[in-house]
């Protein structure tokens, strides 16, 4: 499986979004106007919805798609994926 790549990229990404959220607790202790920090918790929210869509997009090529698993385990798996992107949609 071709994981490594996404999983570099996913982990880079989410150490922006940490440094994004640091910015954004100085911003606020700092007493930055609310327009700024508003805008700033809008890009890290669009961070945060790109990551989640890099993952389900790495786990439907990767995962899904060749899957070796067959019957209830691959029905297993569906159903929890389901579920996850269930609570994903619901918050994006």
């Amino acid at each position: 499986m071709k994981v490594e790549r996404p999983k570099k990229e996913v982990v880079m990404r989410l150490k922006r979004i940490e440094g994004q959220i640091r910015g954004l607790q100085r911003m606020v202790e700092e007493g930055v106007s609310c327009p700024d920090v508003l805008t700033q918790v809008a890009a890290v929210t669009a961070a945060i919805k790109k990551v989640g869509a890099l993952i389900v997009q790495t786990y439907m090529a990767e995962c899904l798609e060749k899957s070796e698993e067959v019957g209830s385990q691959k029905t297993d798996n569906l159903k929890d994926f389901h579920k996850a992107i269930s609570r994903y949609i619901d918050w994006a």
